[in-house]
This record gives structure tokens, C-alpha cells and sequence, in this order.
């Protein structure tokens, strides 16, 4: 079987991108608190480090399935992320997911900022996709 050399390298790249992430999700300590894990979440992403943020916010959903704010932060910082990284449908796909937990019984126990942020957030991305669409003006 013929492979082409370009594409030893692209594998090598792959390999150890995967395994850096998994490195790095192995070295978050389990005794680090939901704050400590926020905090370094968003230093990650103030960098545009967002895969190492996106790991962070992952360790907090499993960490604190049981907490609402905990919860609730972890899935919006991470549809956040996807709407920095232009993921629109990703992003918006999330924020509406999120948005659905509200219409649950247990709504009035959910801290309510992020339901206004999640509204924000998809106002942005339509608005966004809406000047992508709409032909430039004649002069």
C-alpha cells in the first residue's frame, strides 16, 4: 500500500495533539476545587488556549454533575467558547440546549444570569449569520 509523505507528518501532528490532550486531562488534579477549575478554565481562554479551557470545563461537569451553577456555568462557558471559535451551529445548538433546562420545574433553582447570557449570545450569532447572508450594498 502507497502513502504518500505528506502524510506521515499529518499523522504525527494528529497523534500527539491527541495525545497531549489526554495528557492534560489526566494531569487535572482531582483535588482542585470548582473554582480553582473555573479559574483556570478562563486564564486558558483568555490565552485562546481553548482546547486546554474546553478540558477544564469538562472536568467540571464531571466533577459537579449535582451542582446547577457548576453545571450550568461549565455547559455555557463551553458554548461560549464554540462562539469564539466561529463554531456558530455548534454554539447555537448548545446555548439552546441550555436554554431548554429552563423550561424545567426545577428552573427556579438555576442561577438565571445564564439564561439571559445563552439569549445574548444567540442574538450575536444571528445578527453574525444574518451580515454573512445578506448581499453587500450597491454604491
Amino acid at each position: 500500500m502507497f502513502v504518500p509523505k505528506s502524510f506521515l507528518p499529518l499523522c504525527g501532528g494528529i497523534l500527539l495533539a491527541l495525545t497531549a490532550c489526554a495528557t492534560l486531562s489526566q494531569d487535572i488534579p482531582p483535588e482542585l476545587s470548582a473554582e480553582e477549575l473555573v479559574q483556570r478554565a478562563q486564564e486558558a481562554s483568555d490565552r485562546n488556549r481553548y482546547g486546554t479551557a474546553l478540558l477544564y470545563y469538562e472536568a467540571l461537569l464531571n466533577r459537579y454533575q449535582s451542582s446547577y451553577d457548576w453545571t450550568l456555568t461549565a455547559e455555557y462557558e463551553i458554548a461560549f467558547i464554540h462562539y469564539k471559535q466561529k463554531k456558530y451551529g455548534q454554539a447555537r445548538e448548545e446555548l439552546n440546549t441550555l436554554l431548554k433546562r429552563y423550561d424545567s420545574p426545577e428552573a427556579e433553582l438555576m442561577p438565571q444570569q445564564f439564561k439571559r447570557l445563552c439569549s445574548i449570545v444567540l442574538e450575536s450569532i444571528d445578527a453574525k449569520e444574518g451580515s454573512r447572508a445578506s448581499p453587500p450594498k450597491k454604491r
